[in-house]
């Protein structure tokens, strides 16, 4: 696709979306995969706090200051789960909700796919999401929904509080617009996919644009 925006297009564009932390990305169908998306790698964190993305790729995301932070929720078997991998595996981290057939139908596949071609690559990934939906998304929920995605995929839940915690330190903004016709809530959230170290500290950010492959490379690059 070669109209595909270039660097100046695309920061715009994520503007454009960043009322909501994370930017409200509404893609269903499949995006192509262009060299200008590298500007979302950001260098690997070294330090105990995640400090702020290098000035040229902050300039392109609708995020200010630092992204990341410790939180403590509740996995889907119902155990506590702080920002640390327990197996010592990197992380992709992505917020979004087991009924959500917008964003997260895209996102969820292709962070299974991006795990399938690094463990392919001899290396482990683990891949989260946190839910933006407590409500529905009980331990119980997650556990029935996040293996159709991928066997090692786990779902995070907790309280408002807790919930809000992760959010912000993430800057993921959520916000409840409707709901089906069925009764399943319509929740606008962040897009973006989160690569974090096993102490769960930020590496780079991912947007769901990306194909598997690519993600693969770039989470590869951080191994």
């Amino acid at each position: 696709m070669s109209g595909w925006p270039g660097r100046a297009a695309l920061a715009a564009l994520l503007a454009g979306l960043g009322g909501f932390g994370g930017g409200l990305w509404w893609l269903t169908a499949e995006a192509p995969d262009t060299p200008e998306m590298g500007l979302m790698a950001a260098s690997a964190v070294e330090t105990a706090a995640p400090p702020p993305l290098p000035e040229s790729v902050a300039a392109a995301l609708p995020f200010a200051g630092a992204i990341g932070g410790s939180f403590t929720l509740t996995d889907h078997f119902g155990d506590p789960r702080s920002e640390r991998e327990p197996e010592g595996r990197p992380q992709l981290l992505f917020f979004g909700y087991a009924t959500c057939d917008a964003i997260c139908s895209v996102a969820l596949p292709r962070m299974a796919e991006t795990v399938e071609l690094i463990e392919a690559a001899g290396r482990e990934v683990a891949p989260i999401m946190v839910t933006v939906d407590p409500v529905n998304d009980t331990p119980e929920a997650l556990r029935a929904a996040m293996p159709a995605h991928h066997p090692l995929m786990v779902g995070l839940t907790g309280s408002a509080a807790a919930l809000a915690a992760a959010q912000a330190a993430f800057q993921v903004d959520s916000e409840l617009l409707g709901e089906t016709p069925d009764g399943a809530p319509i929740i606008a959230h962040g897009s973006f996919v989160y690569l974090l170290d096993a102490d769960g500290r930020l590496l780079t950010l991912l947007p769901p644009i990306l194909g598997p492959e690519r993600m693969a490379e770039i989470t590869l690059s951080y191994l």
